[in-house]
């Protein structure tokens, strides 16, 4: 007998060939959500998958910078968002007139902005970079000082690893700081052969007490490792669905059951099939700002295509 969501995903699977879409989903997605995408991944490498396809549509199933990025990278393509409140915290926490005004307060600065930004925001900056290749990217610069935008504790991260002077931005990731070292410590105690693996934008306390700092993506290929039988997972918990299906019979603990972002959760079947009948909410990057933003991803992919080693931070 069949239950509601396998009537939901038929639906999908049938208008999504209708329309020529590609689904495009994130790692911290609901479980189910992630079981109908044509790639799960983190926001950049999924626009780059979908550019490399033949869709005329793209249903972004994170948040509104992930589709703008989309947009940034496959102008072409209609970005459709299933749930246009799907916002990003920390990329509201810096604006472009802010960004304007701790330019004019260090002229010589270069802006180095994480991808978890808005396109005016990407627009105004000198280079982007990922979780992934941050450490990379800051490492190429010459310059006397980096204003980096938003994450003050990736950017710390990054500082330690690279040891440049660099203007932190006070943003911060709301779900990545319910992450607490001293639950790590428990952890660890509970499970003294697991792996800890932390995200970079955790604070600088849990930092420490791993064994592995890493990209979502960069999780994705530690856990595939023969050595890891057990791990601590210290980011958003959507993950660990992707983490159990690709790993079965490994452990995986959440480094923290609060480590949810309510945005990403927004996303349902039910939203992203009304999103294909209607083809809306759309997310467009207009020209403008696409150009210049398109400039400060490129540069950090050059960058990215001159490092041998692709091991994510």
């Amino acid at each position: 007998m069949k239950n509601r969501d396998d009537g939901l995903v038929e639906k999908i699977s049938a208008l999504k060939k209708r329309r020529n879409a590609v689904i495009l989903v994130h790692n911290y997605q609901l479980g189910e959500i992630q079981d109908i995408a044509d790639f799960v991944g983190d926001s950049l490498e999924l626009s780059q998958n979908a550019a490399k396809t033949g869709a005329d549509v793209i249903v972004f199933c994170g948040v509104h910078f992930m589709a703008e990025t989309a947009s940034i990278i496959c102008p072409d393509k209609v970005v459709l968002l299933p749930d246009v409140n799907a916002g990003c915290p920390m990329a509201n926490m810096i604006t472009v007139e802010r960004l304007w005004a701790k330019k004019e307060e260090h002229p010589q600065a270069v802006v180095v902005c994480y991808i978890n930004s808005s396109a005016e925001v990407k627009a105004e900056s000198d280079i982007c970079c990922t979780s992934a290749n941050a450490v990379e990217v800051v490492e190429s610069l010459d310059a006397p000082e980096i204003i980096f935008i938003p994450d003050q504790y990736l950017g710390h991260y990054i500082s330690t690893r690279t040891g440049k002077k660099m203007i932190l931005w006070p943003g911060f990731c709301p779900t990545h700081v319910r992450i607490e070292p001293e639950r790590i410590k428990e952890l660890k105690q509970e499970y003294p052969q697991a792996k800890v693996v932390v995200h970079p934008e955790c604070r600088p306390q849990v930092i420490v007490l791993a064994d592995e700092v890493a990209s979502t993506s960069g999780m994705c290929r530690y856990a595939r490792r023969d050595d890891v039988k057990e791990m601590v997972v210290g980011t958003e918990m959507g993950i660990i669905h992707r983490l159990r299906k690709e790993n079965p019979g490994k452990r995986f603990i959440p480094a923290s059951e609060q480590a949810i972002c309510p945005n990403m959760k927004l996303i349902t079947l039910e939203k992203i099939l009304w999103s294909l009948e209607e083809m809306s909410p759309a997310v467009k990057v207009s020209e403008r700002i696409r150009l210049k933003a398109i400039a400060a991803v490129d540069r950090m992919l050059e960058v990215k295509s001159k490092t041998k080693d692709q091991k994510p931070e």
